[in-house]
């Protein structure tokens, strides 16, 4: 509380104070009587020890009340109705590079809505002409292992060279609630401010490959908007994440030091697809442990069988944040390009493409039948109560589910 000084005691009745020029109140409480110091009798040190602050009075933290809670949402915002582009609109848009136009049509192909399907295909077919002129190439690793940075370094390097780029960034989607964060473009900060460059992160929806099931026609799109090449960053999960290989020309695999020897390495049924193993973070005190994966990974590659197109996979290290050995790794893919275009394989592989999606199509479209048929919507939920309470098996219901719908289907 302070030095105290012999001073005047001055009396004055419960619970007031008495101010004057010459006084000024000392921090003892009120109710038991008290003194006040004569101000010349204290001198500036001992005026701010005995502060009004420092009263017991003032002990007690007192909050005001704050002000009422605001909406959310301005109440007095008024929404204004997105226009609603034709067909005829879309195509022109996306075959003049128009960014809005490209985005609501890739917006339109990824929705489940069947009136969207409808518009949707419409735009394939007539952009479907005016695409197959990009170099595909997909990008995939193990969480972590720095493929959106990878991409922000790569896009950089090729938009500086006068391309244009799409980088089609798949984010897994929550088992739980069906969510996706999106947030793959906050790693590019750099590439999504230039003008050539267009990112979509789109979420995976359950696509067992690590690709979201629309990308592949995304791509027509996005090779009709005049972009000369295209990313198709996966999720990123490890050995199933492999339908990223059915569309596209390169199929790049990032890895980091320190992941497993040989053997791990042969375990990994993606590794066989992969057109070139890149291992990231090749900087600073982790160079030679980048140098090692790197012999490790090549060692592992021997043991695999020749590719189909003749390309034995190559191996090299870089750092994307720094961005070292960038012209290496795109100095090997357009190697490569042009190793396939020669020998014919970049055409064949094209073609079987094709053919793949074609049936990945038929599967999709199976499926989406099956579950919007009348029949079905009325008879699956009680077949799944009766599975859950074990009293048919589910071999049973599988059976009695596709009876319905053979039979609704031979009817119509």
């Amino acid at each position: 509380m302070g030095v105290w000084h012999r001073t005047k005691l001055r009396t004055f009745d419960k619970g007031k104070r008495e101010y004057g020029d010459d006084l000024i109140p000392c921090p003892f409480p009120t109710d038991t009587k008290q003194a006040l110091f004569k101000a010349s009798d204290m001198d500036i040190n001992e005026e701010r020890l005995h502060h009004p602050e420092n009263d017991p009075a003032y002990l007690g933290l007192k909050v005001n009340q704050g002000v009422t809670a605001q909406p959310m949402v301005n109440p007095n915002l008024r929404r204004i109705a997105r226009r609603t582009y034709t067909v005829d609109e879309f195509v022109e848009g996306i075959l003049r590079s128009d960014i809005t136009c490209l985005s609501q049509a890739v917006t339109l192909v990824e929705s489940n809505r069947p009136d969207h399907q409808a518009i949707a295909q419409q735009i394939i077919e007539r952009c479907l002409p005016h695409a197959g002129k990009s170099m595909r190439i997909g990008i995939t690793g193990v969480p972590g292992a720095g493929k959106s940075t990878s991409i922000d370094t790569f896009g950089m390097h090729l938009v500086k060279q006068g391309r244009r780029l799409a980088v089609l960034a798949i984010d897994p989607s929550s088992e739980r609630s069906g969510g996706s964060i999106l947030g793959d473009k906050t790693r590019m900060e750099q590439l999504s401010r230039e003008k050539n460059a267009f990112i979509r992160p789109s979420p995976s929806a359950g696509s067992l490959g690590g690709v979201a099931r629309k990308t592949r026609e995304t791509i027509v799109l996005c090779e009709a908007a005049g972009f000369d090449t295209i990313f198709v960053e996966t999720v990123g999960v490890g050995q199933s994440e492999t339908a990223v290989h059915s569309m596209v020309d390169f199929f790049l695999l990032i890895q980091l030091a320190g992941t497993g020897d040989e053997l791990q390495g042969i375990k990994r049924g993606i590794m066989e697809m992969a057109d070139a193993i890149v291992i990231n973070k090749a900087d600073g005190d982790n160079i030679d442990k980048a140098n090692l994966a790197a012999t490790h990974f090549r060692n592992a590659l021997h043991l695999f069988p020749p590719t189909e197109s003749g390309w034995f996979p190559k191996v090299l290290t870089y750092s994307g944040y720094y961005g070292l050995g960038i012209d290496e790794v795109w100095a090997m893919i357009d190697e490569y390009i042009a190793f396939t275009k020669q020998n014919g394989y970049f055409d064949r592989k094209r073609n079987r493409q094709a053919k793949y999606w074609m049936y990945e199509s038929i599967h999709d479209m199976l499926r989406d039948t099956f579950y919007r048929h009348p029949g079905i919507e009325e008879r699956l939920p009680i077949v799944e109560q009766q599975v859950l309470h074990n009293e048919i098996s589910s071999f049973v219901a599988a059976k009695e589910m596709m009876d319905i719908f053979l039979k609704g289907t031979t009817k119509n």
